[in-house]
């Protein structure tokens, strides 16, 4: 499985094209939201995308629930989750749905946990970054072995890797 994840453009399209052309096959795009386009936007076609606090579109859903090469993939804003805090509630939610891997914005700041065995990346921000100075996106790959995680800035110069053994 290899997907890609940004979040938080706040209504730049030209970083979310960018990195859709830049990032060759993926499996599935997703965008955690604070897009603030129409959820009809070309920029966000064939792609899952949820609703972020931004968001003046009610057609989004503040979660997605769906699954990519046989991982269950469950993603979200944030904000509803108390994410700027703890990853206690989200990680909760993610248990009662069976996730393997939760995807989350909000908090503007790229990362990535292992919590047992459910993967929580957070791609940081591609219009307002915290906590560095680069705008970001995340490439997600597994294998059967691991987990790989690639942030990118919006040059699409590796930022960090991490990687997490499965167990």
């Amino acid at each position: 499985m290899r997907i890609v994840v940004m979040s938080d453009t706040h209504g730049e399209t030209n970083s979310i094209d960018q990195v859709r052309h830049a990032v060759g096959p993926v499996d599935a795009v997703f965008h955690c939201g604070d897009s603030e386009l129409d959820i009809q936007h070309e920029s966000l076609q064939d792609a899952f995308v949820v609703e972020g606090n931004c968001d003046w579109d009610s057609s989004y859903s503040a979660e997605v629930f769906t699954e990519v090469n046989g991982v269950k993939v469950f993603m979200t804003h944030g904000h509803l989750w108390q994410v700027k805090s703890t990853l206690m509630p989200l990680s909760t939610r993610a248990q009662e749905l069976g996730a393997d891997l939760v995807l989350f914005g909000h908090t503007h700041l790229l990362g990535a946990e292992l919590i047992g065995s459910t993967l929580f990346v957070n791609p940081g921000s591609l219009e307002l970054p915290r906590g560095r100075k680069e705008k970001s996106y995340a490439i997600i790959e597994k294998s059967q072995l691991k987990w790989m995680v690639t942030f990118f800035s919006d040059a699409h110069k590796q930022l960090e890797q991490q990687v997490f053994s499965i167990v």
